[in-house]
């Protein structure tokens, strides 16, 4: 069963984990949770440090699943009244300060006492033990299951050292190992806060009208169209419509976007926004669960649990990586050993090489860098929903925009009126006039337009209204025939239209504009050009792409005089008009057969199969959150284009960084493994490899924080 089937699983129970802070330590975990009494499945998300299992088991259960690594659970409904241990009182680093005290007394006395004093040796003995105390339990645990991991091989090294009288090196493995696993444990933390910190935004109650009478209630027991009551300065609880009241509404939880909108009746708003400066009440529309910033924790999490390509090559690796250096190790000690017959300085090698070869840095290389960008684009309002996407990202060649919402606003204006007869107000009156209540969206641009040039329209008397399908309408108004349509519905018409207009109608088509013609049957009374506007940002953001080596396209099912008008104006490098969406479908497979990485940037909605059918499909959020947080692999919450240059620097980044930490990791290794031959390797050596290769892919990998959205 894969992991996204138990956690849609109704019956699956949602905890989370304290102190994981390595795959290896995930799947052992996930491996002893399955075996737990009463436990049918279970899957570990070490991205999100969360277990789902199903079937019954109790907390205590899974915790005695997790002693080999002393990990803390938590009940997922319980995380806000829970407080998380500070990451440097938690237990095993206390134990390490303890050992680093004991270490450096042994030290100061082993220079100031008798070289035959046992007492440095017993101190560099109980560092060991203390500061290596769950190292040994691991360890040993693994030696006698055949189990061989980092754990193993460090357990191996450092009694082999005590065996051969290396107690001061057995003690600085102890110590450095320790210490490069606190680092594994707080850059986990470190990338896993990002999307933790969401949890925390929305608050645990809400004000809510119940019959007259104001109340606070648990998020866990609102129902849908119960009232909220928010006032200002108060984070929205729940998501809901407006039924009363105005504000502004800071929404940068959900779309990255720290400039507040404008939020009123019949508006949506969503939990853990913040209401800024008026007074709202709210009908609430989802349950705590259901609701906008829920699903982006869940999609986030889910995605930081999907391994990317590298990830998937370094388990692999790792695999065989292990056991091969072990068996390298074994042949350092024995085989030198049988010939010159010295033991002491062969054995010594070999666990130096056991040392050097632990595959932490290598393991970590890739996991941390994929959570921390993933928690770094959602916080910036970009949904990636797996490290397959962040990584395909940056070797996009191709994207494809859909026109409507996506590079437009999705929301035709009228841009032109031209009067031939009669005041222009009147006009406007009268085609608001016929043109009030029809459902289509030119009729709508018509109707804001009259509403934005204070025209009172609505108490017009109007008689003998007809639509003619396709074409236009036709209505009386103060007992003369008024048609309201297309040009060619007017040439139908028998309309007289003079040269002169004709010529205008052309210029504004040639302009991408749909023209609408209020007129009689003899004479045209006035002319209203619409469009649909561009995006502010739509010309700017093609121009960063192009300027990248980007192939950008068009798709629309305008005809090809409104398409090449936008495309011209937006300066994308082709366009494709009067396309069906299985139109644009066709398109995008076509460019997949040509092996063209190629991404389609739509609306979730109508675009939903080339989406699908894309390498990455990018969705504007706001044309349906819903719509969009199911249907595409990327999601731009806030409908902003200039997420999109973010979202492929942050993927480049992280590929680079990717290929770093690998390069460096294997890199460092090789070069201690070297060492060897002139017999220069020593456990000093080998163990500052080891930390400072998990301590440079950790720092390496965090830099992707840094990584900002400049728009």
């Amino acid at each position: 069963m894969s992991h996204s089937q138990i956690n849609t699983n109704p019956n699956a129970e949602t905890y989370r984990i304290q102190g994981l802070s390595c795959t290896n330590c995930a799947a052992k975990f996930e491996n002893n949770v399955k075996q737990l009494p009463g436990v049918e499945n279970a899957q570990v998300n070490f991205g999100a440090s969360k277990v789902y299992v199903e079937g019954n088991t109790t907390i205590q259960d899974l915790e005695k699943a997790g002693s080999f690594e002393n990990l803390k659970i938590t009940d997922e409904r319980e995380r806000k009244s829970k407080k998380k241990i500070s990451f440097w009182k938690q237990k095993d680093n206390i134990r390490l300060y303890i050992a680093a005290f004991i270490i450096v007394i042994s030290l100061i006395a082993s220079y100031s006492l008798n070289e035959q004093s046992m007492i440095p040796t017993i101190g560099f003995g109980a560092a060991i033990l203390i500061g290596g105390y769950s190292l040994f339990i691991k360890g040993l645990k693994n030696l006698i299951q055949f189990q061989f991991d980092m754990n193993t091989l460090m357990t191996i090294a450092v009694i082999g050292a005590a065996l051969i009288g290396e107690w001061l090196e057995g003690a600085a493995v102890v110590i450095l190992f320790a210490i490069s696993e606190a680092l594994e444990r707080f850059s986990m933390d470190k990338a896993r806060h990002s999307i933790q910190s969401l949890m925390d935004i929305a608050p645990n109650e809400a004000l809510i009208l119940r019959g007259n009478i104001e109340q606070t209630v648990d998020v866990n027991h609102i129902q849908i169209n119960d009232i909220m009551i928010v006032k200002p300065g108060q984070k929205i609880a729940m998501d809901g419509t407006v039924i009363k009241g105005s504000s502004s509404v800071n929404q940068s939880a959900i779309t990255g976007e720290s400039i507040p909108v404008a939020r009123m009746t019949d508006d949506e708003v969503f939990a853990g926004t913040f209401n800024v400066d008026g007074l709202l009440e709210i009908r609430v529309t989802k349950k705590v669960e259901d609701n906008t910033i829920s699903k982006i924790i869940h999609l986030v999490e889910e995605a930081q649990a999907e391994r990317a390509p590298s990830q998937a090559f370094v388990d692999k690796f790792a695999k065989y990586y292990t056991p091969v250096i072990m068996l390298v190790a074994l042949m350092v000690a024995i085989v030198p050993s049988a010939i010159t017959g010295d033991w002491s300085t062969w054995v010594y090698q070999g666990l130096a090489i056991l040392v050097v070869g632990c595959p932490c840095a290598l393991v970590i290389s890739t996991p941390v860098a994929i959570v921390t960008a993933i928690g770094n684009a959602a916080k910036n309002g970009v949904l990636i929903k797996g490290g397959v996407y962040l990584e395909e990202t940056g070797s996009l060649q191709t994207i494809a925009f859909d026109k409507t919402g996506t590079l437009t606003e999705g929301v035709p204006h009228v841009t032109n009126i031209v009067s031939y007869q009669g005041e222009e107000d009147y006009n406007l009156s009268l085609i608001a006039a016929i043109e009030n209540g029809s459902q289509h969206p030119l009729a709508a641009a018509i109707i804001r337009k009259a509403d934005e040039n204070n025209i009172i329209f609505k108490n017009v008397e109007m008689e003998n209204f007809k639509s003619i399908t396709g074409k236009g309408v036709q209505a009386t108004l103060d007992n003369k025939d008024y048609y309201v349509g297309s040009p060619d519905f007017f040439k139908d018409l028998h309309t007289s239209i003079d040269s002169t207009i004709q010529k205008q109608i052309e210029d504004l088509q040639l302009e991408g504009k749909t023209v609408i013609i209020l007129g009689t049957n003899q004479d045209i009374l006035s002319l209203y050009a619409i469009a649909d506007k561009v995006r502010e940002a739509s010309k700017n953001v093609v121009i960063k792409l192009n300027k990248l080596g980007m192939n950008t396209v068009m798709l629309t099912g305008d005809n090809h005089n409104t398409a090449s008008a936008i495309g011209n104006q937006v300066g994308v490098t082709n366009v494709k008009s009067n396309l069906l969406p299985e139109d644009k479908l066709k398109y995008i497979k076509e460019l997949s057969t040509n092996h063209q990485k190629t991404a389609m940037v739509g609306d979730g909605i109508n675009d939903s199969p080339a989406l699908a059918a894309s390498t990455v499909g990018i969705a504007m959020g706001g044309a349906g959150t819903d719509t969009a947080l199911e249907t595409a692999d990327i999601v731009l919450m806030s409908d902003d284009l200039n997420k999109l240059p973010y979202t492929m620097n942050l993927s480049k980044k992280t590929l680079r960084i990717i290929k770093e930490n690998i390069i460096f990791s294997l890199g460092i290794k090789l070069a201690a493994l070297l060492l060897v031959i002139p017999g220069w390797l020593t456990l000093w050596l080998a163990i500052f490899a080891d930390i400072g290769a998990t301590l440079i892919v950790t720092l390496n990998s965090l830099r992707l924080l840094r990584v900002k959205d400049d728009a």
